[in-house]
C-alpha cells in the first residue's frame, strides 16, 4: 500500500511538482471545496455562522459563481500539466459547481463529459421499511478523448452508489471532516477510472479518504492538503493503515 499526503496548496504548481517528484499522474480524483456561496443579509453583512461544518474549519465559501470559477481555473491550470495524456479528471462537486468545473476543464482540454457519478446519501430511515436518500454531491468524470465504441463484453460503468456519510465509522474516528467520503462510495470510482500500480493524485486530500482508498485498491497515491492539521491527520491515518 503506497500513499502519502503533503501539506500544500493545490493552486501552486510548485506544490504539485513537490508531491509528484517529477512523475505525472495517471488519474486526478479529488474533492475540492464546493461552490457554496457566502450568506449575507440585505445590507451586505455576513449572516451568523450556524453551520457546524464552518466551526470545524475547512468549509470555504465564495461570493458568487464567478469567484468559484476563478478558483477552479487557478487549481486546474496549476495541475493540468502534471497529468499524463489520457488521464481522467474525476471531480466531486455540488449543483452550483458543475458548470464552472466543466467549463474550465473543457478549456484545458478535458472537454469530454463522460457522466455524473451520483452519491445517494442515506440520511435516515423512514417508516414502512423505506429509506430517504439525498443527492447533495456528485463526481463529474471528464476526459480528453471520448469513450471508445462500446463492446458487448465491456463491463458496465458504475454511475451511482447508496451510502451514509460514515457507514464505516472512519469519519468520526478521524475528526469528522465535512468532505469525508466512505470507502464504499470511492471504491467504484477508483476501480473504474484508475489502474493498479498507477499514480492517482488528490490535490484536496482533506483527511485522506481518496488517497487511502486508492492505496487500498493497489494504486499509488499522493495528496495535497492546504490545512496543515488535516494533512497531518490524513498522513497519520495512512501510516496507521499501512503499518
Amino acid at each position: 500500500m503506497s500513499a502519502r499526503i503533503l501539506h500544500g496548496d493545490a493552486t501552486k504548481a510548485s506544490d504539485w511538482e513537490r508531491a509528484l517528484l517529477g512523475e505525472k499522474a495517471n488519474a486526478l480524483i479529488t474533492d475540492p471545496p464546493y461552490c457554496i456561496l457566502t450568506r449575507r443579509r440585505k445590507g451586505g453583512d455576513l449572516r451568523d455562522k450556524k453551520d457546524k461544518k464552518i466551526e470545524r474549519g475547512p468549509l470555504r465559501r465564495f461570493e458568487d459563481v464567478r469567484e468559484y470559477r476563478a478558483f477552479t481555473a487557478e487549481w486546474m491550470k496549476a495541475g493540468a500539466k502534471f497529468l499524463k495524456a489520457g488521464a481522467p479528471m474525476v471531480v466531486w462537486t455540488n449543483l452550483l459547481g458543475k458548470e464552472p468545473i466543466r467549463t474550465v476543464a473543457s478549456e484545458l482540454g478535458w472537454g469530454c463529459f463522460r457522466g455524473e457519478y451520483v452519491w445517494g446519501k442515506r440520511t435516515r430511515e423512514g417508516n414502512s421499511g423505506e429509506e430517504i436518500l439525498r443527492v447533495v454531491e456528485v463526481a463529474l468524470v471528464l476526459t480528453q478523448d471520448p469513450a471508445p465504441p462500446a463492446q458487448v463484453e465491456d463491463p458496465a460503468i458504475p454511475w451511482a452508489v447508496v451510502a451514509g456519510y460514515d457507514d464505516e465509522e472512519e469519519g468520526a474516528r478521524w475528526g469528522s471532516h465535512p468532505s469525508h467520503k466512505p470507502f464504499s462510495v470511492l471504491e467504484p470510482l477508483i476501480r473504474c477510472w484508475s489502474r493498479p500500480d498507477r499514480m492517482v493524485i488528490d490535490p484536496f486530500a482533506g483527511s485522506g479518504s481518496i488517497p487511502l482508498a486508492a492505496a487500498r485498491l493497489g494504486r499509488r497515491a499522493v495528496g495535497l492538503e492546504i490545512e496543515a492539521a488535516w494533512a497531518a491527520t490524513g498522513q497519520q491515518r495512512i501510516s496507521e493503515a499501512t503499518s
